[in-house]
C-alpha cells in the first residue's frame, strides 16, 4: 500500500488482541520518531518504550484506564522537558560539532539563538517542548501505519500519576501523550470496520 492507502487503513484502535509487534517493525517506528523534525533540531523530549506487562498494569491502574495499555504490544510515552537549561544547549552544540566535524566555536551564533528559550519561564518552556514532542508523535503514527501496525494516540490519562509511575519528575520530564502499538481486535472493536470521518479537502484547505 502507498502512504494514502495506509492512512486510510489506520484508525485509533480501541481494542487490541495482544499479539506482539515484531521488533524490526518497532525499531523502524522508533527510528522514524528519532528522525522527526523539531525546532532547532533540539529534540527536547524523551520517548519511554514500555514493554513490561507489570509496569503496563501499573500504568493502567494508576494513570490510564484504557484497555490498549494492557492489550497492546508496546506503550510509547512521549515525555517533554519541563525546562530547557544551558546544559541541554551545550550538549546539543557539542553533538552538532562532533556529528558534522566542525569546531564548536563556529556554532556560537546558532547557540545564541537559544537564549530566549533558556531564559523563558518553565511554563513557557514546557508548552514549547510539548509541541516538539507532538511533532515526533505524529511521525510515529504515520510510521506505524506504514508498517501496518495499529496505533492508538492517547491524551486521556493523568500526567501526574504517569510521571510518578515512570519516575519522570527526577528527569525534568513530564508525560504529554501516549502512543500504544499493537494489532486490532476487530471482533471486539466496532470501529475497525467503520469509515473514517474527515472534512473534505474543499472544507479543510484554503488555497489563496
Amino acid at each position: 500500500m502507498n502512504l494514502i492507502d495506509n492512512l486510510n487503513w489506520r484508525y485509533a484502535t480501541k481494542r487490541m488482541n495482544g499479539t506482539k509487534v515484531p521488533q524490526e517493525k518497532v525499531d523502524t517506528i522508533l527510528e522514524a520518531i528519532r528522525l522527526a523534525p523539531t525546532s532547532f533540531g533540539l529534540q527536547p523530549f524523551k520517548v519511554i518504550v514500555v514493554e513490561d506487562p507489570a509496569l503496563r498494569e501499573r500504568i493502567f491502574n494508576e494513570a490510564c484506564q484504557q484497555p490498549q495499555i494492557k492489550e497492546g504490544s508496546h506503550v510509547l510515552v512521549f515525555a517533554a522537558l519541563k525546562n530547557v537549561n544551558t546544559q541541554h544547549v551545550e550538549d546539543y552544540i557539542q553533538l552538532i560539532a562532533e556529528t558534522r566535524g566542525m569546531p564548536v566555536d563556529s556554532l556560537k551564533d546558532f547557540k545564541a539563538m537559544f537564549g530566549s528559550v533558556v531564559a523563558g519561564s518553565e511554563e513557557r518552556n514546557f508548552v514549547w517542548t510539548a509541541r516538539q514532542a507532538y511533532i515526533a508523535f505524529g511521525v510515529g503514527i504515520v510510521a506505524a501505519a506504514m508498517e501496518n501496525v495499529d496505533a492508538t494516540p492517547m491524551e486521556g490519562f493523568s500526567a501526574e500519576a504517569l510521571d510518578k509511575v515512570l519516575g519522570l519528575d527526577a528527569q525534568n520530564l513530564s508525560a504529554v501523550t501516549i502512543l500504544t502499538l499493537g494489532y486490532r481486535d476487530a471482533a471486539n472493536d466496532h470501529y475497525a470496520s467503520a469509515k473514517q470521518v474527515r472534512k473534505s479537502k474543499e472544507v479543510l484547505f484554503e488555497i489563496i
